[in-house]
């Protein structure tokens, strides 16, 4: 049941409550005829019959939705949003969520959405009216205020390193370095002159 919720989330998002109630009721049909002696190849074969004459029947009475309807969109995200906790707040959400799909998507060509492509960022205080969609990047990092960090920047340059700024570590674990020699002095040095140059660089 556990695998069968989690299956439905990831493909659909939705649904999960309505898959295990289904599923809880084959079952216990499945009981009633396994204790009329039926074979249970014979339920399961009987199963598999059901569901392809029931995925033809949703077929014919499926209504094709358009990406491009908005209205359509906000329409099925709202009727999904009124069976959850939330559905008070169903006004707010079902814009931001038919967005959110749309901003990661190509709605001429996407059968489906990785939802993964969707980060959900939770912050303690404040209240659900507070809630936003933010069309581009949200770093989570706090700012170090203390050591004269910027709170807020306009038009910023972002570069995203992918290299380690520190000097590389030594195979050798060394917890205190004693500099016994002049040449080990200017050796310390220098790895901290490269580490100050790569920086300013950047």
């Amino acid at each position: 049941m556990v695998d069968l919720s989690a299956a439905q989330d990831v493909e659909a998002g939705d649904g999960t409550t309505s898959v295990v109630v289904l599923a809880g009721s084959l079952l216990g049909a499945a009981q009633k005829m396994l204790s009329k002696g039926i074979h249970p190849t014979t339920i399961a074969e009987s199963f598999q019959r059901a569901s392809h004459k029931a995925n033809e029947f949703l077929t014919e009475v499926a209504t094709k939705l358009d990406l491009a309807d908005r209205e359509s969109l906000l329409k099925s995200a709202s009727t999904s949003l009124n069976s959850k906790i939330v559905s008070q707040y169903s006004g707010l959400f079902a814009p931001i969520a038919v967005d959110a799909v749309l901003r990661v998507i190509d709605p001429a060509t996407a059968i489906n959405v990785d939802l993964k492509d969707i980060r959900i960022v939770k912050k303690v205080g404040g209240t659900i009216d507070d809630t936003e969609l933010v069309d581009g990047l949200v770093l989570a990092q706090n700012v170090v205020k203390s050591a004269g960090g910027p709170t807020r920047i306009e038009k910023a340059k972002i570069g995203l390193i992918q290299f380690q700024l520190s000097p590389p570590k030594p195979d050798v674990c060394i917890v205190v370095m004693m500099i016994m020699t002049f040449e080990t002095l200017i050796m310390f040095y220098g790895e901290a002159a490269n580490l100050s140059e790569n920086v300013t660089n950047i």
